[in-house]
């Protein structure tokens, strides 16, 4: 067995509109019974993942926050990656207006229009955060922290390397876990700038092309891809 685990994105990539389709759930579980893992890695927070997606017992890690938390849903463990957003910058936020603002353990995200607003915090405020931007929002994160960062936990987690590790996502936060995988797909409805970047576009759109990279993998390990 040559890939031994699929990480994967959640929105726009396993869900469409935030919903798993039943389909996707059994392939999910058929690659389960492979032999193989399963690692979720999204940018949401936990409480906004399991408000649309409850079952989270399909997956074996989950790498939350953009790769800054790691939730295990076997024992409902979870670890803090990085740290918290600290007070000063989300007051410097408030001050400027910033009204639509997720705020989890380390993570802080608002919509990309407010991207002026959040870049004149950062300066006012001196801290090494980082911006990352995901299909019209904008997330704010310590300097380093990324979801290949926190695959990379996972993976040590699990005891897998990334070169038997799989992946497969939709938008600009996708670009540096799939960079880490050995190999690296995007659902037909990615970006243009990821579907460049990535080994295999698939012919699904969102949950239809994570079902077509798990049966290919199942039934031949890619062969003649990979």
């Amino acid at each position: 067995m040559r890939f031994a685990a699929l990480a994967t994105d959640y929105d726009g990539t396993l869900a469409q509109d935030g919903v798993v389709s039943p389909a996707a759930i059994q392939a999910l579980k058929q690659f389960q019974d492979s032999g193989r893992r399963v690692i979720l890695v999204t940018g949401r927070t936990l409480q906004s993942l399991v408000g649309v997606f409850p079952n989270l017992e399909l997956f074996d890690l989950i790498v939350a926050e953009n790769g800054s938390t790691l939730y295990n849903p076997s024992n409902q463990a979870q670890r803090i990656l990085a740290e918290a957003p600290p007070q000063v910058f989300l007051e410097a936020l408030r001050r400027r207006g910033v009204s639509t603002l997720e705020v989890g353990h380390v993570i802080v995200a608002t919509l990309e229009s407010e991207k002026r607003n959040v870049l004149e915090a950062i300066r006012e405020t001196g801290l090494e955060l980082q911006i990352i931007f995901n299909k019209g929002s904008l997330m704010v994160l310590p300097s380093g922290t990324n979801k290949a960062t926190g695959l990379q936990t996972a993976a040590d987690e699990l005891s897998l390397s990334l070169h038997s590790i799989a992946g497969i996502g939709d938008a600009e936060n996708d670009h540096a876990f799939l960079a880490a995988c050995e190999f690296s797909a995007a659902v037909s409805n990615a970006l243009p700038a990821l579907k460049k970047r990535v080994q295999l576009v698939t012919d699904g759109a969102s949950c239809d092309g994570v079902i077509e990279l798990v049966q290919r993998i199942v039934k031949d390990d890619l062969a003649g891809s990979a």
